[in-house]
Order: structure tokens, then C-alpha cells, then sequence
């Protein structure tokens, strides 16, 4: 048995943990339990810092001296000052970008707090939680009645990228962008219909399309050992 406690960015990625990875890793005796990013005394979620995550990691550890704890952040708007950013900026693909954050991220937590390495295992997803979604643009469009007229503009942004793992990072096309701008009536809500959509895809499909994503969950899977 192992028990887990995810790090949430906001209330989408809480939602999804709860809703979708929790049950699937149950069964493997693998109990995962997400928790917003206190970002002050009385504030959930979004304003990632470094800082914030490193105190999150320590009242976790002390709370939860047997979990490991991981983490359900987006690589876009990640801040500056983020260990090792200035390095992975450097580097072209994303996924070598993604791991290199990951690897100063586990050094310097591990030093700042004092958890063992095994304890602590950073996730930062590429570039956005909504690109999970375009995993199946089809099934996404499925979420509402009235997205069904958007899936060729829909399938057009998924087609122009390598994976869902590589829709772009900037403020106009960032994969929760792409969304707001091509679904209407209803517009997409993140926190309604992130998990909503999600729930349809299945983490199956998700894991398959987005490597980074499926490798995350791969290693939650072995924590059963």
C-alpha cells in the first residue's frame, strides 16, 4: 500500500485527481489524495512560486511522514525563478525542457526541506492541464451539444501538434486559450468542464496520446511495490 498526496495548482487539476486518478490507482492499492497549493494563511490555488511549493512540501511531509508527495503543475507561466528555469529554457524540445525542471525542482526541494529523495516525485505538466483534453477532440466536443460545430477547428489545432503535449505556451495559444476562443454556447469553464471532458477521454486515451502524462502515472502505478 502507498499513500499519495498531489499538490494541485487550482481546482481543475484538485477535481481531476480526485475524480479520475484516485479511483483508477485504488485498486492498485496506490491511495492518492489531492490538496490545492496554499498560497497564503487563507488562499487556495494558482500564484505558483517556488517558495510556496517548497513550504507546501514540508507541512505535507511533517503531516504525512509515510506519503509521498508529488505534484499537478502547468510548465506555462511557470515563474523565473522556478530551479532550474534559465537552463531548461535553453533547450528546444519540450519534454527534455519538462524533465530538466523536474530534476533541479527534486534537488531543491529535497535540500530545502530535508525529505528523502523517494518522497518527494515532481510533476509539471506540458504546457497546460487542457491539453490533456485534446487527447480526443472528438469526445471533448462530445462534453457540451453545441461543441460538435467546433471540432474541425478543434482537430486542426490537435493535427498542427506533435502531441497534446506540445500545443504552444504562449498567451493567445496556450491549449486553455484555444478552448475559450473556439467553444461557445457554452463557453468553456475550466473548473465545469476540465474534469467533465476528462472524465470522457479517459485516462487510458490521455496517457496514450501525452507521454509525459502517462509516464507520471506510471510512476504512481509503481509505488504499489
Amino acid at each position: 500500500m502507498a499513500e499519495v498526496i498531489v499538490i494541485a495548482e487550482g481546482v481543475t487539476e484538485e477535481a481531476f485527481i480526485k475524480q479520475l486518478v484516485a479511483p483508477a490507482l485504488r485498486t492498485l492499492q496506490v491511495f492518492v489524495k489531492p490538496v490545492m497549493l496554499n498560497t497564503s494563511k487563507d488562499a487556495k490555488g494558482g500564484a505558483v512560486s517556488y517558495d510556496r511549493l517548497q513550504r507546501n512540501v514540508r507541512n505535507i511531509s511533517r503531516q504525512y511522514p509515510r506519503a509521498v508527495v508529488t505534484t499537478l503543475l502547468d510548465l506555462y507561466a511557470l515563474p523565473s525563478n522556478f530551479p532550474g528555469f534559465a537552463e531548461a529554457q535553453k533547450l528546444q524540445d519540450v519534454y527534455q525542457r519538462v524533465n530538466a525542471l523536474e530534476a533541479a525542482f527534486h534537488q531543491a526541494i529535497v535540500a530545502d526541506v530535508g525529505c528523502r529523495g523517494e518522497q518527494f516525485l515532481p510533476h509539471i505538466q506540458p504546457y497546460e492541464f487542457e491539453g490533456l483534453l485534446f487527447s480526443d477532440v472528438v469526445e471533448l466536443c462530445n462534453t457540451e451539444a453545441a461543441w460538435l460545430g467546433s471540432l474541425a477547428a478543434l482537430s486542426r489545432v490537435r493535427d498542427a501538434a506533435e502531441s497534446p503535449e506540445h500545443i504552444n505556451d504562449s498567451f493567445d495559444t496556450k491549449p486553455s486559450k484555444r478552448l475559450e476562443s473556439l467553444l461557445r454556447q457554452p463557453g468553456y469553464r475550466k473548473t465545469l468542464h476540465g474534469p467533465k471532458a476528462a472524465e470522457r477521454i479517459t485516462l487510458a486515451v490521455m496517457e496514450r496520446e501525452c507521454v509525459h502524462f502517462g509516464g507520471w502515472m506510471n510512476r504512481l502505478r509503481g509505488l504499489r511495490a
